[in-house]
């Protein structure tokens, strides 16, 4: 990269943006040219010889569009194939000097541009967002020091222990080799083969079958480094640390019936979520967190700090929030942006750094291995998106896709004929030193003792489940487990969790048709950790949606109001109505209608609200989509609210056991189990705030503890 090619100034959250801008083409109002200028005349015909004539070789113009053609799509990832990503910056709330010299990490008024890549991991691009699945959450930091990739997941734990394993655990994890079958999904033979051969894995499937698997939205999940790091401060000193992204919306998740018909209505849920976010200007903002660990407390705990299936628990060591990522911008082309950047974990700055972490060494090694196919060579970094905003000066040359023009005759150092340049720099210049540890050891094939323990965080967790959240992973063994064609995996399943916890064990077995455990199981840990349950997650209805089911002759003021009120809050409304277009309301006024059911359900909103006005409410009455609407959304948890005659509907509708506003009462809020009801009111001020109050929840589940959904 020459001078020329960084931008002006110092480094900030626009730098990268102007960066980019150098290679945005704008094709608008332009005329047809070939790859290399020449404007074409016809690009509808090929050359023949004669109207019914040959194609001719010689139309370079047709050669050139079929050939790029062909070859325009490269090799999908092999993993985290489908993936989302924008454009944002990140702030230091103090300086981190005490901890670390990284430059990103020290100045509370810079502001460093990222980029931002959320995937999913089994499944192909083509698959759905909505899957059940670990979700990525890589971010490349465009520092002054060159880039830093933090890649991560959204669950702070891996199945295996050591990278040699990885190979193993994906071939385990995808489509079974004969038939291709099934796609991005772990319910298959294969996989809970492995697991139950590979006893390390039982935390991370404790999370992945929680609810941690389904996120609500990338707005709504946390990101996790997984690895234990280094943080070196600029005296040389190092302590450990692991990483976390901390949503501000809080942590929410999709339920497993929701999920799966989202993946047939609306397969880019997520991306559409993120992208239509930005675009109305709320951007997602994450707090990065820090676990430290000094070095001499290396090992005080009962787990071992470098294994990557332990997490650090919160309440042992508390998460410091030094930091905020803000996602300002979305990307200008999903191929140049997207699924052309690079990420890999090896990409550090100064003041960050590695540890023995057997998963995290193998990453080093697989990750750059990866571009080099993938993106066609060595010379991925000049890739726009990979570029970094600090100057680079090497002698690496040529290969495949080099755009960088080097002057001169020098490539190799040390030289005499450019003055021994480009030269290493000094620590003190910013250069990269590694930390200095000190290693002793004979070459093994072998784990550490301290890496043997298998089962009592999973324990940990399980314990740390609201019984809501357990009922939910028992639910997601028998569909998992339930698929599974081999009894004696099956059974497998049933001894392996066993270990975790009797009574988890037990519930497995009757959902999956599998013999009880002989003996209750367990680990005999009673601890809990507050932490890790979303029902403790920061409950925010900003950017909520909400469903307006309405239809001609509704309630004008009533209704506007409420919108009115929502809207507000920040919280999303669409009209939803039979057919697009305008809807009149009983006073002659008119509202326009975004959705109708064909185009849009229950389960893309999360919450309810059913207008008022007679002439609507009889419409919907006669509709079952209507009904199916209400009952599906009460059967999901969620909030659902109605006003005057809109409670009728609702006393249609197969909802029981709810207190609902009655034909006599007089303005008096009704509220239970999350469905808010008020009748023969004019100002629907007081029963909005209440409405934004129960939307603010996220889910209503003690629904599913204690009412049921009648029989259809």
């Amino acid at each position: 990269m020459t001078t020329e090619q960084i931008p002006s100034g110092p480094i900030g959250e626009h730098s990268k943006n102007e960066q980019l801008a150098a290679f945005r083409v704008r094709h608008a109002g332009a005329k047809l040219s070939t790859n290399q200028g020449v404007r074409v005349s016809n690009t509808d015909d090929s050359l023949k010889a004669g109207v019914r004539g040959p194609t001719l070789m010689e139309d370079f113009h047709f050669r050139e569009k079929i050939t790029h053609f062909d070859h325009e799509r490269i090799p999908e990832r092999v993993v985290h194939a489908r993936g989302f990503g924008a454009h944002g910056y990140f702030q230091v709330y103090e300086s981190m000097a005490e901890y670390t010299k990284a430059k990103f990490l020290q100045d509370p008024s810079v502001k460093t541009p990222v980029f931002v890549r959320f995937s999913t991991v089994v499944g192909s691009r083509g698959s759905a967002d909505t899957v059940r699945d670990v979700r990525g959450f890589a971010t490349k930091f465009y520092t002054e020091d060159g880039n830093y990739d933090l890649v991560g997941n959204n669950i702070p734990v891996f199945f295996i222990q050591d990278a040699i394993k990885f190979p193993d655990v994906i071939h385990a994890i995808k489509p079974e080799p004969e038939n291709e079958i099934p796609q991005a999904s772990s319910a298959h033979d294969t996989f809970w083969d492995f697991v139950t051969g590979t006893p390390e894995t039982a935390h991370m499937i404790m999370w992945l079958l929680s609810d941690r698997g389904i996120p609500r939205s990338y707005r709504m999940m946390e990101g996790f480094g997984v690895h234990t790091f280094r943080f070196v401060n600029q005296q040389g000193k190092a302590c450990f640390v692991k990483f976390h992204w901390k949503p501000a919306l809080g942590v929410h998740s999709l339920v497993w019936d929701e999920a799966q018909k989202l993946a047939g209505k609306d397969p880019d849920y997520h991306r559409r979520d993120l992208w239509d976010a930005i675009n109305r200007g709320e951007y997602p903002e994450y707090e990065l967190g820090v676990q430290i660990i000094a070095e001499e407390d290396e090992f005080k705990f009962d787990f071992d700090i470098l294994d990557p299936t332990k997490l650090w628990p919160e309440e042992l060591i508390p998460v410091r929030r030094v930091g905020k990522m803000t996602l300002t911008r979305n990307v200008d082309n999903f191929f140049a942006e997207t699924e052309q950047v690079a990420f890999h974990p090896g990409h550090v700055v100064p003041g960050i750094d590695f540890t023995n972490d057997p998963l995290l060494q193998g990453r080093l090694f697989s990750y750059l291995d990866t571009q080099l196919i993938r993106l066609g060579g060595p010379n991925f970094h000049e890739i726009p998106i990979n570029r970094p905003v600090a100057h680079v000066h090497n002698n690496q040359r040529d290969g495949y896709h080099r755009a960088t023009i080097d002057e001169g005759r020098v490539s190799y150092f040390p030289n005499s004929l450019q003055g021994d340049t480009p030269q290493p720099a000094t620590e003190t210049e910013g250069g990269y030193v590694h930390y200095a540890e000190k290693l002793d050891g004979a070459k093994v094939r072998q784990r550490s003792e301290s890496f043997k323990d298998h089962y009592r965080q999973a324990t940990l967790f399980w314990n740390s489940m609201s019984e809501v959240e357990k009922q939910h992973i028992i639910q997601a063994f028998h569909f998992e487990v339930g698929n599974v064609k081999d009894k004696q995996i099956k059974q497998r399943v049933v001894d392996m969790f066993n270990n975790v916890a009797g009574d988890l064990a037990v519930q497995i077995a009757v959902g999956i048709g599998a013999n009880p455990p002989a003996s209750p199981g367990g680990t005999g840990v009673t601890a809990s950790s507050p932490a890790l349950s979303q029902e403790n997650t920061i409950k925010n209805p900003r950017t909520r949606k909400v469903a307006v089911l309405a239809e001609n002759g509704f309630n004008f003021p009533e209704v506007t109001q409420v919108i009115d009120t929502l809207n507000t809050a920040g919280i999303q409304t669409e009209i939803v109505s039979p057919n697009l277009g305008m809807i009149t309301s009983a006073d002659g006024r008119n509202l326009e209608v975004t959705k109708n059911y064909l185009t849009a359900g229950s389960i893309l909103y999360d919450a309810v609200y059913i207008a008022g006005g007679r002439q609507s409410v009889d419409s919907l009455l006669a509709r079952g989509d209507a009904l199916h609407f209400i009952n599906e959304a009460f059967k999901h948890a969620k909030a659902i609210g109605a006003a005057n005659e809109g409670i009728d509907l609702l006393a249609a509708s197969q909802i029981q056991g709810v207190a609902l506003a009655g034909p006599e009462t007089q303005a008096q809020l009704f509220s239970e189990l999350g469905v808010i009801t008020i009748r023969n009111a004019a100002d629907l001020s007081y029963f909005s705030q209440e409405f934004i109050n129960v939307i603010s929840q996220h889910r209503h589940w003690t629904r599913q503890l204690q009412k049921e959904l009648a029989p259809a």
